[in-house]
């Protein structure tokens, strides 16, 4: 089964190239797919019918409870050939609906055949957590499909308002699986072979559950995304509107029914809704002149119809429902189909245009009357078959409801009828306004169908017929289903004839007003204009956006003032309320001791110190050092505490802080703005002091809260058994939980990138090599000097000292970069560690040489460098997977290398290598925007302002010139 999901992956990868190539041939491709899932179902479908049901389990994630299980019962056999089978002919059907010329092909192809195999997971899973997976797929492919033409406002509003209802029903069905999973169980089959009581929590998840099939279904509600769905392409309405999406919600309903029918609010939500919704539709559906929105309105009403049925939770109405879905699916594909037909070849769909296209349309007059038959009812087709089986199953409720529910079981049954009543009214109002020829209007143009467009409907209507003509032979297929049920009594099987029985009168009944009905339509009309469309649900949506976006406005003009301290106050305001206030009062502060030696004290007197002058001060150079002295200060107490990896890296990280801070100030007031005393400052010193305290009481209580061993304790053994280093600090990171490095590595790469897109308009790397040639003649005799770029810096701002100092700290600080680097794993450094001393390298090249020997010194792209590093730390993780190891996985590789002798390679060196790489190309980023970016401001300024000089100048000479 993950098989034919994985062979639907495939197909919908490879569409986009196949549509390029074969254009509307590939159609014919694409085909095989859910072909060849058809034909592995009928394959199985004698094991279905035995009740040795095909399985399969793939691990996923088992620590949560997920795993790909997939399961073929008679349910989700008979949903899975309609999914596949419906799906194998509307894609014949595409290859003459669709244009070679159409430019939304390759997406088209690709994003219908994804949804099919989506559609396929959803009924085969036997894993809720992987159901809703699959149903979410198929809300976020129909949402493409619906937005086929990103051109059209139509389609992109009918995309977005199916998405926005179907995604809403899916949280809250995801809500429901949750507590069911925490509570039972994640597994379906498991589920239903043992339901949980009916507690609060569990009614609570069914009735959430519901809420997502019910949206999906379109039913009230959550009617009206489906006739706004309409916007798609007619093949897009056939397989998603008829056969696929929208039985996702009925299969979910019908999967639920055996163990929940009983459940609180289960009929009013199921039966209630249903019937309403039937009604509704039928009565929209009389009012439509659009022949594909009639068919949408009476889709609506069948899914409520069906609902309705599967809701009542008896054996009878569980076989009536199922064959209810196959009837369905058979008669309203074929109808849609007949619709794209029908606007290709003569170009509306307007019922008042068409006339005589019956006779010039014959191939698809013939299945699309099977198929409206079928639709009213009408014996022998299909629909008139699992009609009166569920007015059967309504019947039999009727007799065995309680006294109390016995009215209600009235109620439905009149509701079944009077919506029949519609259903039959509206579809002779369809195959009349479709077909017939209509005296004062003039006949249609009609161009000839390509046979191949007509396959599809044709052997769909035909399919209707004789299915109902061999109903006693569908049966036994779908017993297994209705058996399972707990209630109730031996469904009866379906046939074309019961005799003269209560349910074949009032179908009886149900036609012979359906056909008044439309026989006076134009009464019927004058009397719906002047009934008020009380349930439009399509307006209540449009108000309550509305209402949501008015809620946004208001609520971002409040919160968001453009005021960095405002924000900043209402985080730290909820952090010293929610775990501040927690810390404090917990009253579970652990023992402190101070210090352990006078030089922690002294340190800690000075970092103090430091952090107190900051508040003071008002140079803002004066305050970046001072801030500097409380991180050195840190690096000083790592030290003192045995911890020399820490202490190096957070002194790197202070430095490259105070450089950029340094950068930074060139373009900020050298001075503090000083403020008057006002109550507004008294306020942001006692929060500051608030979340000082917060933190302190937040870090002594979590400090103190340990009662069980800490994991790191085993640290040390695994560093040197599997990590094969003795630097515990360094294999953590590489080794032990690389995982959170690569992480974290991600992010820096991320963030490195986002930084470089604010900064760097035009381009993430201007290359500075041009400009330095044009200020480097390659004539001139000093182009062999080092540091070439100090020549292009004004005299003055010049320093031969620090340019010496360059010329002798450089190489040494790229060679202690690379012993960092190459030492991390028996002694202190690492990557981290050798990628920012590498990077200070470079930062001390551009301070002494300006930003033409930044490119001197680097010359080559520091995006491509960052992401080269990451894509050697992903390869290094991958590579163990070729050798039969795990992700991540560490060796060592020992061999001679003369004159060297004996080396001795942990492989995690090639993780650390790509951090390396990510951290040097992060630091040049860093250069670039706040260095050589700000100088080219300031020198492009400085120009700008020589020339006004120069402007004005000549303007007072031109003046004074007699």
């Amino acid at each position: 089964m993950a098989q034919l999901l994985l062979l639907h992956l495939l197909a919908a990868a490879l569409a986009p190239w196949l549509a390029k190539v074969l254009r509307t041939k590939a159609f014919l491709v694409l085909a095989l797919a859910p072909a060849i899932s058809f034909g592995w179902l009928v394959s199985v479908s004698n094991d279905v019918r035995s009740g040795t049901l095909p399985t399969q389990r793939i691990s996923w994630v088992p620590g949560l409870g997920i795993d790909l299980d997939f399961r073929v019962t008679t349910l989700s056999w008979v949903l899975g050939l309609l999914v596949t089978g419906v799906g194998a002919l509307v894609l014949v059907y595409c290859t003459w609906y669709f244009t070679d010329r159409d430019p939304t092909l390759w997406r088209f192809t690709s994003v219908f055949t994804a949804f099919a195999g989506a559609m396929l997971g959803l009924v085969l899973t036997d894993n809720f957590l992987v159901l809703y997976v699959f149903w979410e797929l198929t809300t976020v492919f129909s949402y493409l499909l619906i937005g086929h033409n990103p051109a059209s406002s139509t389609n992109r509003r009918a995309a977005m308002q199916a998405l926005i209802v179907t995604t809403f029903g899916g949280l809250a069905m995801l809500i429901g699986i949750i507590a069911l999973g925490v509570h039972h169980t994640y597994s379906i089959s498991g589920l239903l072979a043992d339901p949980p009581p009916l507690d609060a929590v569990t009614v609570a998840s069914v009735v959430l559950l519901l809420v997502g099939a019910l949206s999906k279904s379109a039913l009230v509600p959550f009617h009206f995304w489906l006739p706004g769905a309409m916007a798609a392409p007619t093949p897009v309405s056939a397989y998603l509107h008829a056969a696929a999406m929208v039985k996702a919600g009925i299969y979910l309903v019908a999967l639920l029914a055996p163990a929940f029918a009983g459940a609180p609010a289960w009929h009013a939500l199921t039966v209630g809704l249903g019937l309403f919704t039937m009604l509704v539709g039928g009565w929209r559906a009389l009012r439509q002149h659009d022949i594909k929105l009639l068919l949408a309105y009476g889709t609506v009403s069948q899914l409520g119809f069906i609902v309705a049925i599967a809701g009542l939770g008896t054996k009878q109405s569980a076989l009536s429902a199922l064959a209810l879905v196959v009837a369905h699916a058979l008669f309203k594909s074929t109808l849609f189909l007949t619709v794209g037909v029908i606007d290709k070849c003569t170009g509306t769909r307007d019922l008042r245009r068409l006339s005589g296209v019956g006779r010039r349309l014959l191939p698809v007059a013939v299945p699309a009357t099977l198929a409206g038959l079928s639709m009213a009812g009408i014996v022998p087709l299909a629909g008139f078959v699992s009609k009166e089986s569920a007015l059967e199953s309504l019947w039999e409720d009727v007799h065995t409801s309680a006294p109390l529910a016995a009215p209600w079981s009235w109620l439905a049954v009149v509701g079944v009828v009077v919506g029949s009543a519609l259903t039959v009214a509206y579809t002779a109002r369809f195959l009349w306004g479709a077909f017939a020829t209509k005296p004062g209007v003039p006949p249609t143009t009609v161009r000839a169908a390509h046979p191949g467009f007509v396959l599809a409907p044709l052997l769909l209507g035909v399919t209707s017929l004789l299915l109902g003509l061999l109903a006693p032979l569908e049966s036994p297929w779908l017993l297994p289903y209705a058996v399972g049920f707990p209630v109730g009594s031996e469904p009866q099987t379906l046939a074309l004839w019961h005799g003269v029985t209560v349910p074949l009168l009032l179908s009886l009944v149900s036609v012979a007003v359906g056909i008044v009905l439309f026989a006076q339509r134009d009464l019927v009309s004058r009397v719906q204009s002047r009934v008020p469309a009380h349930v439009d649900g399509e307006r209540g949506f449009a108000r309550t956006l509305r209402w949501v976006d008015r809620g946004a406005v208001e609520t971002t003009a409040v919160t968001q003032r453009g005021s960095l301290p405002i924000y900043l106050a209402g985080i730290l305001i909820v952090f010293v309320a929610l775990p501040g206030a927690a810390a404090v009062t917990s009253g579970s502060f652990p023992q402190v001791r101070l210090w352990d030696n006078a030089g922690q004290a002294v340190v800690g007197v000075v970092v103090v110190a430091a952090a107190v002058l900051v508040l003071v001060t008002r140079r803002r150079l004066t305050a970046v050092m001072l801030v500097g002295a409380t991180g050195y200060g840190v690096s000083l107490l790592f030290i003192l505490h045995g911890a020399p990896d820490l202490a190096i890296t957070q002194m790197l990280v202070e430095t490259v802080s105070l450089v950029v801070f340094v950068l930074a100030l060139r373009r900020l007031p050298t001075k503090f703005t000083r403020h008057p005393h006002s109550p507004s400052r008294t306020w942001r010193i006692a929060l500051g002091a608030a979340v000082g305290v917060s933190v302190g009481a937040i870090a002594l209580v979590a400090s103190g809260g340990r009662n069980t061993e800490p994991v790191s304790a085993g640290f040390p053994t695994e560093a040197y058994a599997f990590g094969h280093g003795k630097n515990i600090v360094n294999v953590t990171l590489v080794d032990i939980r690389a995982w959170d490095t690569l992480g974290e590595v991600s992010v820096l790469v991320a963030a490195a990138t986002g930084i470089a897109s604010l900064i760097f308009v035009r381009t993430r790397n201007t290359r500075l090599s041009r400009a330095t040639s044009k200020a480097l003649p390659s004539s001139d005799p000093a182009r062999g000097t080092w540091l070439h770029g100090g020549r292009t810096m004004r005299t003055e701002k010049r320093s031969v000292i620090f340019e010496v100092v360059t010329r002798l700290v450089f190489h040494v600080m790229l060679a202690a970069s690379l012993f960092l680097l190459f030492a991390g794993h028996n002694q202190p450094g690492g990557g981290f560690a050798g990628g920012l001393v590498a990077g200070l390298a470079l930062v001390v090249r551009y301070l002494a040489g300006g930003r033409y020997e930044l490119d001197e010194a680097a010359p080559f792209d520091a995006g491509l460098l960052v992401g080269l590093g990451l894509l050697v730390a992903v390869g290094s993780a991958l590579a163990p997977l070729a050798f039969g190891g795990t992700i991540l996985e560490t060796t060592t590789v020992d061999f001679t290398l003369p004159p060297w002798g004996e080396v001795h390679i942990v492989t995690s060196l090639v993780f650390d290598i790509g951090v390396y790489l990510i951290v040097v190309g992060m630091m040049l980023d860093i250069v670039r925007s706040l260095g050589t970016g700000i100088d080219r401001q300031i020198a492009e300024e400085s120009e700008t302002s020589e020339e006004a000089e120069d402007a004005g100048s000549g303007s007072q000479e031109e003046a004074v010139r007699p």
